[in-house]
């Protein structure tokens, strides 16, 4: 017999997507695509594996930044920066590795 702890179902969490943060994956969609027909798609899917595991389990990554948290996505080198709220996950901003902190701390509200 399973104990209630095994049986337990996750609930993913209610995406919202803040609209800087959409503005973010699409144009890294297109610098992507416009680097081999393909790519961008490839990039998408990353990041939607990335964001769905993020709903899943909304505090499988540390606290960066006072309730911000950072998900790094697969193969590209982007993170997702979110904060976890009653049964929701805010995306802020997807961001390139590479770029300053502060951009991504602006964006927070």
């Amino acid at each position: 017999m399973k104990s209630n702890e095994e049986s337990a179902v996750v609930v993913p969490a209610e995406l919202i997507v803040a609209p800087e943060a959409g503005q973010d994956i699409a144009d890294a969609y297109s610098w992507y695509e416009d680097q081999r027909g393909g790519l961008g798609e490839e990039f998408l899917s990353c990041v939607d594996a990335c964001i769905e595991a993020i709903c899943r389990l909304p505090e499988m990554h540390a606290v960066i930044h006072e309730n911000y948290r950072r998900g790094l996505v697969r193969r590209f080198p982007y993170a997702v920066f979110y904060e976890r709220g009653a049964g929701t996950v805010t995306v802020y901003g997807v961001f390139h590795a590479s770029r300053d902190p502060n951009k991504w701390r602006q964006r927070l509200p």
